[in-house]
């Protein structure tokens, strides 16, 4: 059991790896399955993980993009989510991971408040994505997001890198405290 890093494996050919990490194993399950539906020219590879770290007995391939998945209904569900980052590399956080928050359109059911998912996200300088992964329009949607932005952190979109779509992503949201 070790930290995860991006270049521990050497890249497929023409193959990209995402690990969907959260304790919500049928909402990762049907999201997973949305991925592995739609058209990708590479050979699209889903791993699911309930957190980290990893096996390290295991053999894998090199995984390209990480996700981590908060049910904004469950604080068990974003305490998890920290712990597990405490075993990603920081080289991970240069594009390649990002975080999904479900259940917003149900506020009043929330266990947890959005600011505190967007403070995660900025302090780990990653985008946060915001999708009702329960309603089947709204997850398709995202896994086709997710799909492109895995080829882009594969190296599999010519002129486009990981740090590149880091920063698209990140002059769309609102501007770090920090920054201003």
């Amino acid at each position: 059991m070790s930290v995860l890093r991006p270049q521990d494996q050497l890249p497929g050919l023409n193959a990209a790896t995402i690990l969907l990490v959260g304790t919500e194993d049928a909402l990762l399950q049907q999201l997973a399955d949305s991925m592995l539906k739609e058209d990708c020219a590479s050979q699209l590879k889903v791993h699911l993980a309930h957190s980290l770290p990893l096996p390290s007995n295991v053999n894998r391939p090199r995984i390209d993009l990480i996700v981590f998945l908060i049910n904004l209904h469950s604080k068990y569900s974003l305490q998890n989510v920290e712990e597990s980052l405490h075993h990603v590399d920081a080289t991970f956080f240069l594009g390649k991971v990002s975080f999904l928050a479900t259940g917003a359109g149900r506020e009043s059911h929330c266990s947890i408040h959005r600011n505190t998912v967007l403070k995660l996200a900025q302090a780990y300088r990653s985008p946060l994505l915001f999708c009702d992964l329960e309603v089947e329009g709204f997850r398709v949607t995202m896994a086709q997001r997710l799909v492109r932005m895995l080829q882009i952190c594969a190296g599999h979109v010519p002129g486009v890198s990981a740090l590149n779509l880091l920063s698209l992503l990140r002059s769309s949201e609102n501007p770090f405290l920090e920054d201003l």
